[in-house]
């Protein structure tokens, strides 16, 4: 007769066999010890695997294109996550599904650095003749410098700013314009032989406040420049470039 020590036996026997095929077993025992066995086919064995996917392997797989799903297969092959490390095996896997776009992104801006690059530049002061010849400088006595020219040269302004008065005389100054250019920074263009501005006007430094004269209190033709900060005359070499 069967006893129970010997069921166990038995039991941990075919628990322990390796068949190939599912094996249904029905033992007859006397129904008080009769014992049911069920044995699964035991999982192929993954280093049988082939390395290259079928076809069919490959439709099976539903997420990204026919490349990154072959690579996939390859890489999460048992035997290439042996040789190369699981690290390096996801490594590749995630560069082999990168989008194709990138690499147009990359073309557009490597494209890009080949475009022609302008740079433009805008001074903020300047002289106010296009030929300079300084006659006679910055002192106690001459609150400003002299400009040597030609009676009709144009006379230009040495920043942007608003014409702040205009002058008329025989003396002095003669022809003068003052410009006031913001921040308590004014410029005054004297012995001018023609006034172009009229008071109030917005001028740039491309605009044509008169010509250069001998007008008022001057020997020969040429323009008296001064500059004042705050109702004191500077020295206009200190602001020109």
């Amino acid at each position: 007769m069967y006893n129970c020590r010997n069921l166990a036996i038995l039991r941990d026997f075919f628990v322990s066999c390796k068949a190939a095929i599912i094996m249904h077993l029905n033992i007859n025992l006397p129904a008080k010890y009769r014992l049911e066995l069920n044995l699964i086919k035991k999982r192929k064995d993954l280093d049988n695997e082939p390395l290259i996917p079928s076809l069919g392997k490959i439709r099976r797989t539903r997420t990204g294109n026919k490349i990154s799903r072959f690579f996939r297969h390859v890489f999460e092959h048992k035997n290439i996550k042996k040789i190369l490390g699981t690290n390096l095996a996801f490594l590749i896997l995630g560069a082999s599904i990168l989008p194709s776009t990138s690499a147009g992104a990359f073309e557009g801006e490597i494209n890009n650095v080949n475009s022609p690059l302008v740079l433009t530049t805008e001074k903020g002061i300047q002289y106010p003749l296009k030929a300079i010849k300084i006659t006679q400088g910055y002192r106690f006595f001459h609150p400003g410098i002299d400009l040597d020219g030609t009676t009709g040269d144009a006379v230009y302004p040495i920043m942007i700013g608003k014409v702040e008065g205009v002058e008329y005389s025989r003396f002095g100054y003669g022809k003068s314009v003052t410009i006031s250019h913001g921040s308590g920074t004014m410029s005054l263009y004297a012995h001018l032989s023609k006034i172009d501005v009229s008071k109030g006007q917005e001028v740039d430094m491309n605009t044509k406040i008169g010509e250069m004269g001998a007008s008022g209190r001057a020997f020969g033709d040429h323009l008296h420049l001064e500059v004042h900060e705050n109702g004191h005359t500077i020295n206009p070499m200190s602001v020109l470039p």
